[in-house]
């Protein structure tokens, strides 16, 4: 890495997110673990990596228009470079001679010149961006993918472009009070003594919402007094509706949000189990529920050939998916997924609820959840399931508009993760 300035470190980890496709949300906040910086440029560092990727499809296409060749034609280093510059010079207030000197300077000395002419231009001709309603323009606009644009469109016709801004925006912190070891009230009231103003969340009875917070910096968090958690992954839990005795799988884990609610929830007679098909990311579930104090079965198996038995009286499968819904907190899901993989997911999607429903007892709940939005992994794979398996029906829930069997969370209307819920209910 470079000298370690704000700008080095959210270089490097720009490049881990883009070329090694490490996870954001893992990979920006080791590399400021790892440096020197003080607060205010760790605020600074982290800002330019999350924006950086944030707009990374806007940031290329406007580059585009402002070099002599294809910006796909340039050195991994140079597009890094001129993508943390150009974020500054059109998404921030930093000084355009400071973006452009300072950031030209991480450069290697013979791609210095080039982009350098690059940046300047930019500060001072930046193209305009385009205005028409197509997906490619959309996509532009919003950072999001043209073909997720257009199965936005799918979804929510005119609204697309407002769902696809809010999925590209930095939503706030997002935690779920841990009420096996306190109250939200006990938790607000220490948030605000630590200076911050917490909200109530509008659609999980349990969340507050902070803004501008790192989680292992407020108050509680070693205690366990609180899980990061999204709204939408607390309302996953209240639509499996576990109560005190009840014996509950979640099928596919990791990293443990959803197990450890589900832990707290069914205490102090109830059972917890918790699996993930890798022992590597089982390990984390663990983790979690030491940090909360609830109990939980952990084990490494893969769903589609489940090693525990039933009969369990719920069981959840928040199901591997492109998870484009969860782009506010991981921009790289903004860009990264593609939609030849959507049939793949789909088809491991409900091989998994196949596999897992023959564990519930007759009369017994089944969630299916994705954090994302494209129909092969909602409407369609809910349709596959009910074809493959006849003793399950579908299964009403409370949704924040109203019941139904099948439930979108999106960050525009509900201010929470893009989230598609369904239920089920095995018959006897």
């Amino acid at each position: 890495m470079s000298a370690e300035t704000a700008r080095a470190v959210a270089l490097h980890a720009v490049r881990r997110v883009v070329e090694d496709e490490a996870y954001s949300n893992l990979a920006i906040p080791r590399a400021l673990n790892r440096s020197p910086l003080s607060a205010k440029d760790r605020a600074l560092a982290r800002e330019l990596a999350f924006g950086t990727l944030r707009r990374l499809v806007t940031l290329d296409w406007l580059l585009e228009r402002l070099t002599d060749r294809p910006l796909h034609t340039a050195t991994r280093t140079a597009r890094a470079v001129l993508r943390l510059g150009a974020y500054q010079l059109l998404f921030t207030r930093i000084p355009a001679y400071a973006a452009v000197s300072e950031t030209v300077a991480l450069a290697p000395p013979r791609e210095r010149g080039f982009a350098n002419a690059v940046l300047r231009r930019l500060a001072s001709e930046p193209p305009p961006l385009p205005g028409g309603s197509s997906d490619e323009e959309v996509s532009v606009r919003t950072g999001l993918a043209a073909w997720a644009v257009r199965e936005l469109r799918r979804q929510l016709g005119d609204e697309a472009e407002e769902a696809a801004a809010a999925l590209a925006e930095r939503g706030p912190l997002s935690i779920r009070a841990n009420t096996c070891r306190t109250s939200v009230d006990a938790l607000a009231a220490a948030l605000r003594r630590a200076g911050h103003e917490p909200r109530r969340g509008a659609v999980s009875r349990e969340s507050l919402l902070v803004d501008r917070a790192v989680p292992d910096e407020l108050p509680g968090y070693a205690d366990g007094w609180f899980a990061v958690q999204d709204q939408a992954s607390a309302f996953v839990v209240h639509a499996l509706d576990p109560h005190p005795g009840d014996h509950v799988l979640d099928a596919c884990a990791a990293p443990g949000g959803k197990a450890c609610h589900v832990a707290c929830l069914v205490s102090p007679n109830g059972l917890a189990v918790a699996a993930d098909r890798s022992t590597t990311r089982a390990r984390l579930i663990r983790q979690a529920a030491r940090r909360l104090g609830v109990g939980i079965l952990v084990l490494a198996e893969d769903a589609r050939a489940p090693a525990v038995s039933g009969p369990y009286d719920l069981v959840l499968v928040d199901a591997p998916c492109s998870g484009i819904g969860a782009a506010r907190r991981r921009p790289e899901l903004l860009w990264r997924p593609s939609r030849e993989a959507l049939s793949g997911l789909a088809r491991l999607q409900v091989a998994i609820v196949a596999s897992v429903a023959g564990l519930l007892r007759p009369g017994g709940r089944l969630v299916y959840s994705v954090c994302t939005f494209p129909r092969a992994e909602t409407d369609a794979a809910c349709d596959a399931i009910l074809r493959q398996r006849a003793d399950l029906d579908p299964d009403p829930i409370q949704g924040p508009e109203g019941p139904g069997t099948r439930i979108r969370l999106w960050p525009h209307r509900h201010g929470t993760d893009a989230m598609f819920v369904a239920a089920f209910r095995r018959s006897s």
